[in-house]
């Protein structure tokens, strides 16, 4: 079986933050590592590989992801999509968030809302600080992912909600 084979069957199991942070610190270094762990992100969520997510930095409650801008994730306009870049703002908040949570915790969004301030061109790079949640406490928090183009101009920001609570299986 491959790593990446491994690394999916793992996460599908329960998407601990100790197992993004494994699987991170295998691939990290690794040619290639960013968009490896983004594919294992695209298996373990299907939706979000449809963006070709690249992790650039995962650490306990924070993350950077980046986007090409290619084809598949355009508009009329010529820019990036709508909803092509909330769904890099939900995986950015979703990785911050999940690395932050104690063993035990699992969590759902609840509530997605983004501002677009202008066109989105070129490579996207959302960033994202979590909270560190609570253990054994059911509760909502908030987080939000700031998107930014190649020369460093926010063109977006993500506002997510996600209950974190006890997993129960």
């Amino acid at each position: 079986m491959s790593l990446l084979s491994n690394l999916t069957e793992s996460l599908s199991h329960l998407a601990s933050s100790e197992t993004l942070r494994r699987a991170w610190s295998l691939l990290r270094h690794a040619p290639g590592g960013g968009v490896l762990m983004g594919q294992l992100l695209g298996n373990f969520a299907p939706y979000t590989g449809t963006i070709r997510p690249e992790v650039l930095s995962l650490e306990e409650g924070y993350t950077r992801v980046r986007m090409r801008d290619r084809r598949a994730v355009r508009n009329h306009l010529r820019s990036v999509h709508a909803i092509a870049l909330m769904n890099l703002g939900e995986v950015a908040t979703g990785v911050a968030m999940m690395s932050s949570l104690p063993e035990g915790l699992r969590g759902i969004i609840t509530h997605l809302e983004m501002d677009y301030l202008k066109k989105a061109r070129g490579p996207i790079t959302a960033e994202c600080r979590a909270p560190a949640a609570v253990p054994n406490e059911r509760r909502e928090y908030d987080v939000q992912a700031d998107l930014t183009d190649e020369s460093g101009q926010l063109v977006a920001r993500a506002r997510a909600r996600w209950l974190i609570g006890p997993a129960t299986h």
